[in-house]
C-alpha cells in the first residue's frame, strides 16, 4: 500500500488515538498508576468502537480505491470499495487488539504517550515522539522495547493475509503493511506531544 497506506495510519486511524491521549499523556511518567489489564481493554474499546474508525476505514478504502493499491480487489466501484472498506476496518481493529490490549498486557507495557514538553529542544522531542514507537515503557515506569507496537502492527499485518484477495497475500505485501503501520504510530506521537503547545499558542493568541 505504500505512502497511502501511511498517511492513512498516520492522519487517520492514530491521530484520533492520540487526541485521546494527550490529557493524560501531558503528565510526567510515574504520576499515573499502571493501567490494569482491564483498563488496557477499555482502552482498546474506546479507540477501536467509535465513529472516527468508519471514518477512518472510508478514507483508507477511498485512497486505496483511487490508487489502486492493496489489497488489489480492482478498479471498479462495486464491489471493490465496499471491501476494501472492510478490510480497512478490519486492520485498525486487529492492530487496536494486539498493541493495545493482548501485547500490552502480555508484556506488561503502558501503552499511553507520556511528551517530553516545551522544556526540551524542538529537534529532541520530535526524535523522542518517532522513536516511541520502538521504545516505550513497562508498567513500572522501566524503558523497554515497544513490543505492544513493533508485535502488534506485524501481527496484523499477518492476520490480513485472511481476508485479503489472493493478490495481496505475499510477504511483500505483509511486509510492507507492517512497515508503514509502524512508521505511521512514531509520526502520529508527534500530534500528542505538540498538541498542547499549539492549543497554548492559540489561547494566547485568541
Amino acid at each position: 500500500m505504500g505512502w497511502s497506506r501511511f498517511v492513512f495510519v498516520f492522519l487517520v486511524v492514530l491521530a484520533p488515538s492520540a487526541f485521546a491521549q494527550t490529557a493524560e499523556g501531558s503528565l510526567a511518567p510515574g504520576t499515573l498508576p499502571a493501567p490494569s489489564v482491564s483498563e488496557k481493554w477499555q482502552h482498546f474499546e474506546t479507540e477501536t468502537f467509535a465513529p472516527l474508525t468508519l471514518g477512518a476505514g472510508a478514507f483508507n478504502a477511498a485512497v486505496s480505491q483511487l490508487t489502486d493499491s492493496t489489497p488489489l480487489y480492482g478498479r471498479e466501484f462495486f464491489p471493490a470499495y465496499p471491501e476494501r472498506f472492510g478490510s480497512a476496518v478490519g486492520d485498525i481493529i486487529s492492530q487496536n487488539f494486539f498493541g493495545d490490549f493482548v501485547l500490552a498486557s502480555a508484556f506488561h507495557e503502558d501503552t499511553r504517550y507520556f511528551r517530553r514538553g516545551p522544556a526540551h529542544r524542538l529537534f529532541p522531542r520530535i526524535f523522542y515522539a518517532i522513536s516511541r514507537s520502538v521504545i516505550t515503557r513497562t508498567d513500572t515506569g522501566d524503558t523497554t522495547f515497544n513490543w505492544a507496537d513493533v508485535g502488534g502492527t506485524a501481527m496484523s499485518a499477518a492476520l490480513s493475509n485472511a481476508y485479503y484477495p489472493p493478490a495481496s497475500r505475499n510477504v511483500h505485501a505483509a511486509s510492507v503493511n507492517w512497515v508503514t503501520s509502524l512508521a505511521g504510530s512514531g509520526f502520529a506521537n508527534l500530534l500528542p506531544e505538540f498538541l498542547p503547545d499549539f492549543r497554548a499558542w492559540v489561547k494566547r493568541h485568541l
